[in-house]
């Protein structure tokens, strides 16, 4: 028997109002996630980031979302109230933002700021949660959990904020990670590292990834399925290890004009954005 979906999406759609002739972001958007790598790829502006906003009901005003199944776990997202949206977030679904510099609380230590979130989430003693906080701060790979719990954020290199920010969202056990831009911030070596970590921690863990991402060839390696996204809407779905053979043209374009040694000194592909863009029947 097949394993039910973590995730369900069919018809979202975000608009930037209520009104009849508000712009739409996000047109139409349908997926189900499971205990999979999932990648949605496209580059900035195509509504990836607002859509991973939307499943986790962190839209603002004057932003609408609208769909005409959202559900996790069973569970129907469009009903929840702000109040039963809090304990989802954590304990169901967690996010891990582009930059933990501007993610973490400058004035709160490490272990501080991943015990809060414990204590948001968890009815534990002081005693239990530090020896929490250790094991997650181990298993992220930051080293000296016991000594390092007390370093503050200005202490921390870009990859040690990281994974700092991976243990906050993951030390109450989630079944959906979502990392938008994870590595954005990061160097080619870090990069990599967080990338292989998540990975490990996703597999090892039994939960689902939805990797946000505008690289094909980050996705085409650390993803099962991706999702390419274009002004909003998805126009090419397939296999992860299928994107450098893509018919679409767009997901071409993305594969190809990637900078590398091979093509210095050369012009990069431009997409010709004055003709339709019909979503892959694949």
């Amino acid at each position: 028997m097949n394993e039910a979906p973590l995730l369900s999406v069919e018809g979202l759609c975000v608009r930037t109002s209520a009104r009849p002739d508000a712009k739409i972001l996000v047109d139409d958007l349908s997926f189900e996630l499971g205990t999979e790598r999932l990648g949605l790829v496209g580059e900035s502006g195509s509504g990836k980031s607002l859509t991973a906003r939307a499943l986790m009901g962190l839209l603002r005003a004057p932003l609408v979302m609208q769909a005409s199944r959202m559900e996790f776990a069973g569970r129907d997202l469009r009903e929840l109230t702000p109040r039963q949206w809090r304990p989802l977030r954590g304990t169901g679904m967690a996010m891990v933002l582009q930059d933990p510099r501007h993610a973490l609380n400058p004035v709160l230590s490490v272990g501080a700021q991943i015990d809060e979130s414990l204590r948001l989430h968890q009815k534990l003693g002081s005693a239990e949660r530090r020896d929490r906080v250790l094991d997650i701060m181990e298993a992220v790979g930051l080293p000296e959990p016991h000594r390092l719990r007390h370093a503050y954020p200005r202490h921390l290199s870009g990859g040690m904020g990281q994974r700092v920010m991976l243990a906050t969202m993951l030390v109450n056990g989630p079944r959906l990670l979502i990392a938008d831009e994870p590595t954005s911030a990061l160097d080619a070596v870090l990069r990599d590292q967080v990338l292989d970590l998540i990975t490990n921690l996703v597999e090892t863990r039994r939960m689902g990834l939805l990797l946000i991402s505008h690289d094909l060839q980050q996705v085409a390696r650390y993803c099962d399925r991706a999702l390419v996204m274009f002004q909003g809407r998805i126009v090419d779905a397939r296999k992860a290890s299928e994107l450098d053979r893509a018919s679409h043209p767009y997901t071409r374009t993305l594969w190809a004009c990637r900078p590398s040694a091979a093509t210095y000194g050369t012009m990069l592909p431009v997409l010709d954005r004055s003709r339709p863009m019909e979503a892959s029947s694949q």
